[in-house]
């Protein structure tokens, strides 16, 4: 056999197996992807009332408000920091990643103490004189960042923890809230993997959507 036929039976493989994997491929994936899990391929956003995108189902946000229930602390504050502003430093671990700081690291003690920054504005969420104003028996995960800094839930212990503030801001029946809560509870992974968890976005924008007392 010739060197020149080999050489084109090389070129016509490479051809036919860049169709099949650059082409094809890719597109049947997106294309089963659209058609069988369309809200997870567009990147599981949630809309509220006005339909309006706030956000996404797996990426955690922060939330001030007494109206909201709190998520878990983040070393990003959820990458929503401006990179060209970032005078608190939210983004020097990137746009998402731990602080790994050691339990006995002093600048870690400092921020659960609330010692890390005087400006409210500009510390990160989940110190315990803040929990304790706002009436929050705190729990680990209302104190300690999650490793990507991006964990959309809460636990069960957390949520619940932020009732009576929430259901006051908002003029609400706890047992309401409660509710909220149980509806917005995603169950172990298959059943068996991890702990149930709350999405504070979606619960966050279920009670949007209650009626309040008037």
């Amino acid at each position: 056999m010739s060197f020149a036929r080999e050489v084109s039976r090389a070129i016509r493989a490479t051809l036919v197996l860049w169709v099949l994997t650059a082409i094809i491929y890719p597109f049947m994936t997106i294309a089963f992807g659209q058609i069988v899990f369309p809200f997870q391929a567009n990147g599981s956003l949630l809309t509220d009332a006005r339909g309006q995108v706030v956000g996404s189902a797996l990426i955690g946000q922060p939330f001030a408000s007494d109206r909201y229930f709190n998520s878990r602390p983040s070393t990003t504050n959820y990458s929503t920091a401006d990179p060209k502003k970032d005078d608190a430093g939210v983004l020097k671990t990137g746009v998402s990643g731990a602080s790994n700081l050691a339990p006995s690291n002093p600048a870690l003690l400092d921020r659960i103490r609330g010692k890390a920054d005087p400006d409210p504005n500009k510390a990160i969420a989940g110190d315990l004189p803040r929990l304790k104003d706002a009436g929050i028996q705190p729990t680990a995960d209302l104190v300690y960042t999650s490793g990507s800094s991006l964990d959309p839930h809460i636990t069960l212990e957390a949520a619940r923890a932020q009732i009576q503030r929430v259901a006051k801001a908002r003029g609400l029946a706890t047992n309401r809230v409660e509710i909220a809560i149980a509806q917005h509870t995603d169950g172990r992974f298959l059943g068996i993997f991890g702990e149930p968890g709350v999405n504070v976005l979606k619960l966050n924008l279920a009670l949007d959507r209650m009626q309040t007392k008037p």
